[in-house]
């Protein structure tokens, strides 16, 4: 695959990418399962599950932030000293950053803490245990992580379908959870690269067993009245990001009304935007981001994580 130049469209939709998410993030914390009740179009106003500041976001950023920090060093998120890092930048966020922690997460990394082994062996260890002994192992908390994934392989979709997978593997094993997260990450980087949004063209990365299943459940969430009950799980989580990418792309304001319409699906509000801001983000980048003053750990703005993320494509460019 040839390397993508990287033009000012492309470092826009890239600088997009993180923030878009973020602000998704911070207009969904409000209304997290039903912490308060949507009244007009959401606002950024804190509160929550893990009573935020107005404009801070919360462990849906905090965790792409520790991804992001790895791969803007330059090293490929593939290997094995990436995914250490990535694994111990968790667990120490876990103990000293983190506002609030999904249930699968928090108690993959509870576990992990008390194993032995490199920080990448002890999570994967906990993540698999985790898996083998609960009904409930393909929670969105990997999904709602991608962003970075699909910034650090611009010119390699193979790459970015191993590297959703296994970075997802480090707290969810599942398989569906693995496969949410190729399609999702592909569908960044093609964006990114292309200025295109196409959930589809991620699906030859996964198992052709799975193709069928899979095209049904994206076109389910591509009708208008589609609303799942919960959208915890990894793919009604997905559903439900595209369900709003797909009624805003070809609105005014696209990103903004595919924000608010992720969050008027209910049920987890902060990680339907914060998945469907990375895509939206990934495809109209930063100019067309809402105006929100958006920060949080560490210590991070949003133009912060617009630099983040166009470090990312500047750094992970191949070396021949």
């Amino acid at each position: 695959m040839e390397t993508p130049e990287l033009t000012d469209a492309v470092r826009k939709r890239a600088r997009g990418t993180l923030l878009a998410s973020a602000v998704g993030d911070v207009l969904g914390v409000p209304y997290e399962l039903g912490s308060r009740e949507l009244d007009g179009d959401p606002q950024p106003l804190g509160g929550g599950l893990g009573d935020y500041e107005p404009g801070e976001w919360s462990d849906d950023t905090q965790m792409s932030i520790c991804i992001a920090q790895v791969a803007a060093t330059g090293v490929r998120l593939t290997s094995q000293a990436a995914q250490d890092e990535i694994a111990q930048k968790f667990l120490a966020w876990s103990k000293d950053g983190a506002t609030d922690i999904g249930i699968q997460t928090s108690r993959v990394l509870q576990d992990a803490h008390r194993r032995e082994g490199t920080a990448s062996q002890r999570l994967r260890a906990a993540a698999a245990y985790f898996s083998a002994t609960s009904d409930r192992a393909a929670g969105n908390g990997a999904l709602m992580r991608t962003a970075p994934v699909g910034l650090a392989f611009l010119y390699d979709r193979d790459l970015t379908a191993q590297a959703a997978r296994e970075i997802a593997a480090l707290t969810h094993t599942d398989p569906m959870v693995g496969d949410t997260c190729v399609l999702w990450a592909e569908a960044i980087r093609h964006a990114v690269t292309s200025g295109r949004i196409d959930i589809y063209a991620g699906l030859d990365l996964l198992h052709p067993d799975v193709h069928p299943s899979m095209i049904a459940t994206l076109k389910e969430a591509e009708e208008p009245g589609f609303k799942p009950e919960s959208n915890s799980f990894t793919i009604t989580s997905m559903q439900s990001a595209w369900h709003a990418v797909v009624m805003a792309k070809d609105k005014d304001n696209p990103i903004e009304n595919g924000l608010f319409e992720a969050i008027k699906q209910g049920s987890d509000t902060d990680t339907t935007a914060a998945v469907a801001g990375a895509l939206l983000g990934a495809a109209f980048g930063e100019d067309a981001v809402p105006n929100y003053e958006v920060h949080g750990w560490p210590g991070l703005t949003g133009k912060d994580l617009a630099k983040l993320g166009e470090t990312i494509i500047e750094k992970s460019r191949p070396r021949y």
